[in-house]
């Protein structure tokens, strides 16, 4: 199951109370929410959202507990401020966003995030819309791959891999892209690297999918509107580029005057849960505070 990370320090960053409306936007499995539900008891109002049908049925299952205090959405959080229109969602005085994938999609072969198991080049958080990672491997130039690569996965090899991935088309499976990229990289030659080779060029692949900059700075822009005056914006992110669109954005509401930046400096794991739990040790919080 997957594990939500940061809980008690997004708990301290939005101080959840009692006759709050609080939006999570990422709803996933249901971690954070049930967080927010019981700090706001008796009578805090939670809605969520997630793109993902799969994560959303266990959301909900997960939350039937707090009965009408929920309200579940299946919405990109892109569409938050239409979703928020269409159910007349009352100003916030949270919003809530965690950006990494979770182990749920990781785990399912089937969904295509991982080279750990064989599956079908997917990597749509939405199954239900919009281009493969397939597609993008098999359809682009290799010039726009090599960019794709290099912009998203910040991989400096990532010339010499599209040329290996354009040479070895069409490539259809997980496995068959993370062995192609792992040649083209020299993997084996000179010691064990840290990470596997194919991880940065599928994480570009995945963030290029899923549109997750463009998205996410789209949000964040949008998210100040949606909040009460004192609303609180947790954003949880798990790589550079992320991270950068979220401290940019922020940066830029301090200067504007809409926002108040909580977070001096970012706001990572302790030791005891990246032990407990290896996959949050990239997790990185930041927070602001609605000021007009």
């Amino acid at each position: 199951m997957h594990k939500s990370v940061l809980i008690q320090e997004i708990i301290e960053a939005l101080q959840p109370h009692s006759n709050g409306i609080y939006i999570d936007a990422t709803v996933g499995a249901g971690g954070h929410a049930t967080a927010l539900l019981k700090a706001s008891v008796p009578d805090g109002q939670l809605f969520g959202l997630d793109q993902d049908q799969s994560a959303l049925e266990i959301a909900i299952r997960q939350l039937a507990q707090f009965g009408h205090r929920v309200h579940l959405f299946h919405a990109n959080f892109e569409r938050l401020a239409q979703v928020a229109k269409d159910h007349q969602i009352p100003k916030a005085d949270g919003l809530l966003l965690d950006l990494g994938v979770s182990s749920m999609q990781l785990d399912l072969p089937e969904r295509g995030f991982s080279f750990q198991t064989d599956g079908p080049l997917d990597m749509r958080m939405d199954t239900t819309t919009g281009p493969t990672a397939a597609d993008l491997v098999n359809r682009l130039p290799e010039d726009e791959l090599a960019n794709l690569i290099y912009r998203y996965g910040e991989e400096r090899q990532s010339r010499r891999i599209a040329r290996a991935i354009v040479k070895a088309r069409p490539i259809e499976h997980t496995v068959e892209l993370a062995q192609v990229v792992a040649k083209a990289s020299g993997f084996g030659r000179s010691g064990q690297a840290k990470i596997h080779p194919a991880t940065r060029t599928f994480q570009a692949l995945r963030i290029a999918v899923n549109d997750e900059i463009g998205e996410l700075e789209r949000l964040l822009e949008a998210a100040p509107p949606l909040l009460a005056l004192g609303g609180r914006l947790v954003v949880v992110s798990f790589h550079s580029l992320e991270d950068r669109a979220v401290k940019l954005a922020f940066r830029r509401g301090s200067v504007e005057g809409t926002l108040r930046i909580l977070t001096k400096h970012v706001v990572r794991p302790g030791e005891e849960e990246v032990r407990r739990n290896p996959a949050s040790r990239s997790a990185r919080l930041r927070a602001a505070e609605k000021r007009i």
